[in-house]
């Protein structure tokens, strides 16, 4: 069952999503050459605190962090560890949910130490440009297929990525998953239609080799791409509005301009 949020619900996590936003670019000035993935999680906790929120991961089951940082070919649930270090020119995607009074937002960003190789840069680029791809097909009366369809079409069928079939997206709120399932593949005019009032994550991992995944690492949580490629992620959560979509965690506000909540 699909729940419809009301403007009470919108407004609470637009709030969560606010705070999401402000962490991102506090990373963007934090992480650096030569700190572990877990100080980013401890910088990231006692953000998400200082902000009078809750880190919605930390403890979710069973997870001991409060963000998943996966770099360079890791694609998602990167576990922090003291003893992974961040080098220049690595790719670190940063996924995190916000708990702000009950509501939630969940967003992840993709940062780049240092300067970026073409390889990097480009990937970024097109994960990117996927994601706002499949947010302009979230629209009233639109199927989840055409969210993916769009996607997939873009960053396999034209350039020959890798698209990620066994990590998707997801409604939101107020648990961190619900219904609908949002995949970043598919067809066109397929899947569940889309009406006014539902909130979804959309968060394509886009990989520069293979679309397959690992099992997952001896922690339990962490995936990696099967040949080794770089992959990259970003993620925003949105509401389906009458007007068109709305992003709930703009990082960007220029960027955002007409998908924000007026």
């Amino acid at each position: 069952m699909i729940a419809l949020k009301s403007a009470r619900e919108i407004q609470g996590m637009q709030a969560a999503g606010d705070i999401l936003a402000g962490l991102f670019h506090a990373l963007a000035d934090y992480i650096k050459p030569g700190m572990t993935t877990w100080d980013i999680d401890h910088f990231s906790y006692q953000y998400i605190i200082d902000h009078d929120a809750t880190p919605g991961e930390l403890n979710f089951e069973g997870y001991k962090y409060s963000t998943c940082v996966s770099v360079n070919d890791v694609i998602c649930h990167g576990c922090p560890s003291k003893d992974e270090l961040i080098k220049a020119g690595d790719l670190v995607k940063v996924d995190t949910v916000i708990d702000y009074h009950g509501y939630l937002s969940d967003a992840c960003h993709a940062f780049v130490v240092g300067q970026a190789s073409a390889e990097v840069q480009k990937l970024m680029d097109v994960t990117l440009k996927s994601l706002y791809l499949g947010i302009d097909q979230a629209v009233v009366g639109n199927r989840i297929g055409d969210i993916g369809f769009a996607i997939q079409d873009y960053a396999e069928n034209q350039l020959g990525y890798g698209v990620v079939r066994d990590y998707i997206g997801h409604g939101i709120g107020p648990t961190m998953h619900e219904d609908p399932d949002v995949p970043h593949y598919g067809t066109a005019g397929h899947g569940t239609r889309l009406k006014a009032g539902m909130t979804i994550t959309i968060e394509p991992m886009i990989n520069v080799g293979s679309f397959e995944c690992s099992a997952p690492a001896d922690d339990g949580w962490t995936i990696s791409t099967v040949d080794g490629s770089l992959s990259c992620q970003y993620e925003h959560t949105i509401v389906i509005a009458n007007d068109g979509p709305k992003i709930l965690t703009s990082f960007d506000h220029d960027l955002d301009a007409k998908y924000l909540l007026k």
